[in-house]
């Protein structure tokens, strides 16, 4: 029987682990201590995420979209499909590893989103880009950690407090949407997020879309004109 075999690994940012990129025969795995964390035969939910929310925003010129975590690329890849060509993307990660990956061995799995010319990466916190931007965003997008219950990086938290949902809300420009991805459904969250001022739908995809999985949960948050 074949074994998932060790591609490369990270340290976490605080240290509290390792990031590992795994592949068996063509499928690709990013797990830490043995949880995994995604998978390239299961990103259905990511690309709802991109799709929902590029779709309200393709209407505005030059919209300006800000995706919090690169993962292995599909929510970035499926957000640039319903983008047009004046719009501009700029991906946050955290980890300069999972930009590396993405950039080389991982890249094909997503179609190498990283190579449009519309995406720019920022290697950083994306807590970074919701404070002093002279420019708002159209769209926030946040695939971060496992969602609003985080377990990779105990930073990322912040992104799901009203304290990081306000940033977001500042943020937006009106008529802009927030789509936060999660492992898990979770009601408390979706009433922190109305408390900011959004609007708000939940979705449930399932990880494989019509092949099915495990539902992940997917917020359209808008802000009102």
């Amino acid at each position: 029987m074949d074994r998932w075999e060790l591609v490369d690994s990270s340290p976490l940012p605080d240290g509290r682990g390792m990031l590992r990129l795994m592949r068996l025969g063509h499928e690709m795995s990013i797990d830490v201590g043995g949880q995994q964390l995604m998978g390239s035969w299961a990103h259905a939910s990511e690309d709802a995420l991109g799709e929902r929310s590029c779709d309200v925003v393709r209407q505005y010129a030059q919209a300006r979209v800000l995706i919090g975590g690169l993962g292995m690329g599909f929510t970035l890849a499926a957000s640039l499909e319903r983008l047009g060509e004046d719009a501009s993307v700029v991906v946050a990660e955290l980890i300069p590893a999972v930009v590396r990956w993405n950039r080389g061995v991982l890249g094909a799995v997503a179609g190498r989103p990283l190579d449009d010319p519309r995406v720019e990466v920022y290697e950083g916190d994306v807590a970074d880009k919701l404070v002093n931007q002279a420019t708002p965003w159209n769209a926030i997008l946040l695939d971060v950690d496992n969602g609003p219950e985080v377990c990779t990086h105990l930073g990322n938290g912040w992104l799901y407090t009203p304290q990081g949902l306000a940033a977001c809300f500042d943020a937006l420009a009106p008529g802009g949407v927030l789509g936060v991805w999660s492992a898990w459904h979770d009601s408390t969250f979706t009433d922190v997020v109305v408390a900011a001022g959004f609007r708000v739908v939940v979705y449930r995809v399932r990880a494989q879309g019509s092949q099915g999985g495990v539902r992940h949960a997917v917020w359209m948050a808008l802000r009102p004109h």
